[in-house]
């Protein structure tokens, strides 16, 4: 078995025998998962509340950063930047609905561009095998970026929450079939 898990990079036959962990980071993350489906609206809050706390912090460490480098020449630049990264993270904490939706126009933006571009390459090559893979997927993404566009400013409360909560169960899903693989090699050695 030693051999087996080696040629798969999966280190050694200790880790066949850790199978159950993965297993239940699986179940933990299917639940979180669930659980996070069950409120997406409070999710997605409560991930806007965190990314704007996460940019208040690394604007008060520029900021510290630029009065610790005041020397160099971009001190007014670093000082700038750290204060747009405070006043940011506070707009976003002080309105959350509010910094929802615009975190979901970012989203919507990058779907449509993005699927935009996908399909003018696959369009524009359409000779390779699988073009039409790019096409769809480019499609998908547009389709999706402007039904979120139509529904915003709505849209801007459910989306965040409802990716992270499929994010999850994808996540545990993943890591329960992995757990599992691994008992079944672990029971061929």
């Amino acid at each position: 078995m030693s051999d087996i898990m080696q040629r798969r990079g999966l280190g050694s036959a200790d880790l066949a025998s850790k199978w159950g962990w993965f297993v239940l980071l699986g179940v933990v993350l299917i639940a979180a998962g669930i659980f996070a489906l069950g409120d997406v609206v409070a999710v997605t809050l409560a991930s806007v509340l965190f990314i704007g706390a996460m940019l208040l912090a690394g604007g008060v460490f520029q900021i510290v950063h630029a009065f610790m480098t005041k020397s160099w020449s971009a001190f007014l630049l670093q000082l700038l930047g750290g204060l747009l990264y405070v006043l940011g993270g506070l707009l976003i904490m002080d309105e959350p609905e509010h910094g929802s939706v615009f975190i979901t126009v970012l989203l919507v933006v990058a779907l449509i561009v993005g699927g935009g571009l996908r399909v003018a390459i696959a369009l524009r090559h359409r000779e390779l095998g699988g073009w039409w893979l790019i096409l769809l997927g480019g499609l998908v993404s547009l389709v999706v970026g402007v039904l979120l566009f139509m529904q915003l400013p709505w849209s801007g409360l459910w989306v965040l929450g409802t990716l992270i909560a499929v994010e999850l169960l994808m996540m545990g899903v993943t890591w329960l079939q992995f757990g599992f693989a691994l008992r079944r090699l672990g029971r061929q050695g």
